[in-house]
């Protein structure tokens, strides 16, 4: 019997609403673009944060990186060339981590090397890395074609590097460029490798210009060849600088170990330096960083949509206030006839609860579309979590009955003698 019933106010919640078609889509259009919001907004705050830990990662979680980084109050050369500036990290820095520090599984120093890059009349200055076989375990890269550079490669003082894809690509278009000769500065080099694509992480982003690709050098043929005094022209001046390494990169045995070797690092370049021409990265750290990150950002996201979903309760409120004034007669009549304050209420929840739930599902179909869209058109990550529409969904039906609850309390309350009376 009951269940007759709730059928038969269902059927006549839904001629009401269908009486003001135009009146109960706008109102829905609240709730659908609520909906639907919350469920955008998320995906593409969850997308960002996937790709930004993404980049992290790459600089591998087990690592600990030390950078040169040159004062920002080192005198420049300012066009003589007998001043050389020297800052950094040192050959001793590296010796130490290498020699002393415990749960470490390879130690890779990386020098930049300052030098244009040609082959025939193709040129260009990428970065010139000059490092140790290592540095592929150590970095998780992976090779394209051919081979990476090896310990006999240093040992000899051999010519040979490995290019990065972007270089690869420019210098040789329409052939492979293993075995090729390459002009690096004044030397030859033989091609022997060429690595896979990788992204670039947040803080190691290009400068306006910089050309992104990478030459592999070996420690030792860059030292023999280049030395350690690196010129550097702009914009007309010369620059000379010397700098030992421009990067360690400790790996370490286990993730629990990573903050232990990090704190080492910190004590060992605050002793041996006198000014702060160093930087430590630790991508555990950024990565618990970009964690919290991503908790705030959902949280700040999901607030913003939220607000569209109020607004949309207080749309169906005010719809459904001026329903119960347009049916203040019917209500009395009903009342009249035996109908208790609680059908009264039901009936009108159950109007209110069409609104919102239609709303929804319609909300939860945009919702997805979006960040579909928004990944076709605008080449952005996104990801929906099963958490998103289902929380999303909920909310909307959740505001239908507690913003229907007022005006449904109101129409029951109705004096049934004065509701008559209305006109």
């Amino acid at each position: 019997m009951k269940r007759q019933t709730y059928a038969r106010m269902l059927r006549s919640g839904f001629r009401s609403l269908m009486l003001h078609r135009l009146r109960s889509l706008l109102t829905t259009l609240g709730v659908l673009f609520g909906t639907s919001s919350v469920i955008a907004m998320l995906a593409i705050g969850e997308g960002a944060s996937f790709e930004a830990q993404e980049q992290i990662k790459l600089l591998g979680s087990q690592n600990v990186i030390l950078r040169s980084v040159k004062p920002a109050d080192e005198p420049t050369s300012g066009g003589q060339t007998s001043r050389v500036v020297r800052y950094g990290l040192l050959d001793a820095d590296y010796e130490r981590v290498r020699d002393t520090f415990p749960a470490v599984v390879h130690v890779v120093p990386v020098r930049k090397i300052e030098a244009e890059v040609r082959v025939l009349t193709r040129s260009l200055n990428p970065q010139i890395l000059a490092t140790q076989p290592s540095y592929l375990a150590a970095t998780g890269r992976l090779m394209w074609e051919g081979r990476f550079l090896t310990a006999e490669d240093g040992r000899s003082l051999s010519n040979v590097c490995v290019l990065g894809t972007d270089v690869a690509h420019y210098l040789f278009p329409l052939r492979s460029p293993i075995g090729e000769r390459i002009k690096i500065g004044p030397e030859y080099f033989i091609v022997v490798g060429t690595l896979a694509p990788r992204l670039r992480a947040a803080d190691d982003q290009p400068e306006v210009g910089e050309f992104t690709g990478e030459v592999l050098i070996p420690f030792e043929t860059a030292t023999n060849w280049f030395g350690r005094i690196q010129v550097k022209l702009r914009s007309g001046s010369r620059e000379m600088e010397e700098v030992d390494l421009h990067e360690i990169i400790i790996g370490v045995a286990s993730g629990d170990a990573v903050s232990l070797i990090a704190d080492a690092s910190r004590e060992m370049l605050s002793r041996g330096h006198q000014k702060r021409d160093y930087e430590i990265v630790v991508p555990l750290e950024l990565l618990a960083r970009a964690e919290e990150t991503k908790r705030i950002f959902n949280v700040v996201l999901g607030s913003i949509a939220g607000i569209s979903l109020l607004v949309g309760g207080i749309g169906i409120m005010n719809v459904m206030l001026a329903t119960v004034t347009e049916r203040t007669r019917e209500i009395g009549i009903r009342r009249a006839l035996g109908a208790k304050k609680r059908h009264i209420i039901t009936q009108f929840l159950i109007e209110t609860v069409l609104l919102s739930v239609g709303g929804g599902l319609f909300g939860v179909a945009l919702g997805l579309t979006i960040p579909i869209i928004v990944e076709a058109s605008a080449d952005m990550k996104t990801i929906v979590t099963p958490i998103a529409p289902i929380a999303a969904f909920g909310i909307s039906a959740g505001v239908g009955i507690i913003f229907g609850i007022y005006p449904a309390w109101r129409a029951a309350s109705m004096d049934p003698v004065e509701a008559l009376r209305h006109e």
